[in-house]
């Protein structure tokens, strides 16, 4: 147990590397409770939230997901998040670590008929994720959940629990993200729990090695308000068509000056593992540094993330990574480091 964003959470139950492995073949569970929610509402919340981030709210359908970031004038990440379309109101759920900040400057900046509201401690979240979810959601749940499509939702029960049921998640398999009243939160996880197809409990070490082999950023180490989304590779986030949003005039004067970083995957099969912050070296000169690193149980081999000069990031460079003062061979991997069937 660590304490972590202001809560004392489980870093591993049965061992990382189990609960891991058991997310891609089985089913593991997850207690999120931990992650931010935000509600917006009003008669101007669309047209508001528009430009508070980065994608376009006004493509989302009823209960439609959409991933997104939140800028500073500059340009830079304050965080990355969900957004929910619902009935009445719009879902935003930041990073735990960032909730209150996140809450704190869309506060402050809140147009007219624009009202937000911090549910985070109010609201339990469960994330049930693996080819097994389904298996174990479906007989609990009182509305039909197997035919829920990706980044979609709806409000349903678990039990006796209201719950705001998504098919989402961190970890590149299919799942679930469960939202509930916090005093719920045992009740729905003890009932996921009893299912006959027994979800693997698991930490946050799996959940970090999980979203590294999908090439998932992690704010505060991926990226951060320092760092844009295009030097991210989040491009596909920003709609700079939609109109004007905080953060477009620095995105739009990068994109004009060029890039002068880029985050890019690196995979090294040497037996000694990449770690955050250790150097990237191209040619005996250090180019960049790793941002995310470790061992990927899936592929048994080192995965990494780094930012590099953007004139190196190419797929013909001959990258090493200084691992304490040990240079290993690497190689440019594009896209995720580890494919699931579905998603070949």
């Amino acid at each position: 147990m660590v304490a972590f964003a202001g809560f004392y959470m489980p870093v591993e139950y049965s061992g990382i590397v189990k609960e891991h492995l058991s997310v891609r073949s089985h089913v593991g569970i997850f207690d999120v409770s931990h992650m931010g929610e935000i509600t917006v509402s009003g008669g101007g919340a669309l047209a508001w939230l528009n430009r508070a981030t980065t994608n376009d709210v006004t493509n989302l359908a009823p209960f439609q997901a959409q991933y997104t970031t939140v800028l500073n004038d500059r340009g830079g990440v304050i965080d990355d998040l969900i957004v929910y379309r619902r009935t009445d109101d719009y879902l935003l759920v930041p990073n735990a670590s960032n909730a209150e900040r996140v809450f704190q400057w869309l506060e402050a900046r809140a147009g007219v008929d624009v009202e937000l509201a911090d549910r985070s401690a109010a609201t339990g979240q469960i994330a049930l994720q693996g080819p097994g979810a389904l298996d174990v959601l479906a007989p609990l749940t009182r509305d039909d959940v197997s035919g829920l499509d990706y980044f979609f939702a709806l409000p349903s029960r678990i039990g006796d629990v209201d719950c705001f049921i998504s098919r989402t998640g961190y970890t590149g398999e299919d799942g679930f993200e469960i939202y509930m009243d916090a005093g719920k939160a045992e009740t729905v996880w003890d009932l996921l729990m009893q299912s006959a197809v027994r979800p693997q409990p698991c930490g946050l070490g799996a959940r970090d090695t999980l979203r590294l082999e999908m090439a998932y950023r992690l704010h505060g180490s991926d990226m951060d308000d320092t760092t844009t989304p295009l030097e991210a590779g989040l491009g596909w986030v920003v709609k700079m068509d939609k109109g004007d949003f905080t953060g477009k005039d620095a995105l739009e004067a990068q994109l004009k000056q060029g890039l002068p970083r880029k985050l890019i995957g690196l995979r090294s099969d040497s037996k000694r593992v990449p770690r955050h912050g250790h150097p990237v070296v191209v040619d005996g000169r250090v180019v960049g540094a790793v941002t995310s690193g470790g061992f990927s149980p899936s592929l048994q081999c080192g995965i990494a993330l780094a930012y590099v000069d953007s004139r190196f990031a190419r797929q013909d460079t001959a990258f090493k990574i200084d691992v304490r003062g040990h240079l290993v061979d690497a190689v440019f991997q594009k896209g995720p480091f580890y494919k699931r069937a579905s998603h070949k």
